[in-house]
């Protein structure tokens, strides 16, 4: 609360709760009033009926009318955190195994292109487009011809051994055979392997189910970066065609000055906010601490996890965070309920009464601390009466009431 001019704003506030009162308080010569006359012992005619203003030392008191023009609310105290702080600022950046780059497993034609756009949301083993390949058909077929061949060398190689052992048969024939079965095996083995790469299931494979094209798919989930294919686009497996980054593993890079760095340790709270999404305020805390200083800016970067709700991610938006030294709850009221007057700070209470009656109000003196988003932590110097509320709002036209009522007694 920001107290300049406080004189003229009192003097103002002065006038305006006189001319509502006033309103309720027009005499006239006959009405029953001594005008004229005044108490002997004290120049002054208090009467037995005044509707507000001192109503004993300490006490201010407010009339319905004045209650209901300066809308005054009440409530009770509150809790909050207030902490000591370290302030930090940066960006929300990715680890380098946040991002998956898709590529061909083969040369080829593009067909079938889904019509992804960047930004967009994918999910693991989404299929991106078809790759087309004529080698394709000719690798499941050399498979399976040599699958085929190996069967009828592999009885020739069982006949020849039976002849070798009964020595009716040629030694150097069986080995001979021996070594071209290996070569074939080796040769289907390896054919195998990359029909399996290419994603091509050979346990179901066979003459009447070759294909032509294989299946580009998602190798992880996370939001399109990059695109780089289109129908009909020829394409060699050093390409990259699809950039996903998953922002489930988004961390916060944090600068903190070399005069702050003493203080930050790991598992520390953070929050912070983004300034180009809005004011929203999100939680974080601190995973690592850098071990390079930065000469240049006199910094040192510290890495933090996000926590709960986390905001849309956008690479390189600024970032404006508060490292927590540590967490304390404390009493508070909202930062117009405490007035200060000179040295002095204090709230006023009341009973929350109907507010068509008048309400008498009484200070507590305070000890004001930080206040932070609207609300102000307080130390009580004397206990809150039991059934009485604190002035949550309209604090200051309380204060502005004891003023003028000073200046009543003063006259």
């Amino acid at each position: 609360m920001k107290y300049r001019n406080i004189n003229s704003i009192v003097l103002i506030i002065i006038a305006l709760l006189s001319f509502f009162a006033s309103c309720g308080h027009n005499h006239s010569e006959d009405d029953g009033h001594n005008h004229g006359e005044h108490n002997e012992s004290d120049g002054h005619n208090h009467g037995e009926g005044e509707e507000h203003g001192e109503h004993e030392e300490g006490a201010i008191s407010l009339t319905k009318v004045q209650i209901k023009t300066i809308d005054l609310q009440m409530g009770d105290l509150i809790e909050m955190k207030i902490n000591d702080f370290v302030k930090a600022t940066g960006t929300l950046e990715l680890p380098p195994n946040a991002f998956s780059t898709v590529s061909a497993r083969s040369a080829g034609f593009i067909k079938g292109c889904k019509s992804y756009i960047i930004g967009e949301k994918i999910k693991k083993g989404s299929l991106i487009a078809y790759l087309e390949n004529p080698e394709f058909i000719q690798k499941q077929q050399e498979y399976l011809e040599v699958k085929a061949e190996l069967v009828f060398l592999r009885q020739d190689l069982e006949r020849h051994e039976s002849l070798v052992k009964a020595n009716a048969g040629v030694a150097k024939d069986f080995q001979k055979l021996q070594a071209e079965v290996a070569m074939k095996e080796a040769r289907m083995k390896g054919l195998a392997k990359y029909i399996s790469y290419l994603g091509i299931d050979t346990d179901k494979l066979t003459p009447d189910n070759l294909q032509s094209k294989i299946s580009i798919i998602a190798p992880s989930s996370g939001y399109l970066a990059v695109i780089n294919l289109h129908n009909g686009m020829y394409i060699t497996p050093d390409m990259e065609l699809i950039q996903i980054v998953d922002d489930k593993i988004l961390l916060l890079e944090l600068n903190v000055f070399e005069k702050d760095i003493a203080n930050v340790k790991e598992g520390l709270k953070i929050s912070y906010d983004i300034p180009a999404l809005g004011d929203e305020q999100y939680e974080g805390q601190i995973q690592t601490i850098g071990k390079e200083f930065n000469l240049k800016n006199k910094t040192v970067k510290v890495y933090g996890q996000l926590k709960g709700m986390r905001p849309k991610f956008i690479k390189d938006l600024f970032i404006t965070a508060k490292i927590w030294l540590n967490d304390q709850v404390v009493k508070a009221v909202p930062e117009d309920a405490v007035i200060k007057d000179g040295a002095s700070s204090f709230i006023y209470i009341a009973k929350e009464n109907d507010k068509s009656q008048d309400m008498d109000f009484q200070k507590i003196m305070v000890i004001p601390g930080t206040s932070e988003s609207g609300k102000t932590a307080i130390k009580l110097i004397d206990e809150i009466p039991k059934g009485m509320k604190i002035v949550t709002k309209g604090a200051y036209y309380v204060y502005a009431q004891s003023k003028a009522g000073e200046l009543t007694h003063e006259h």
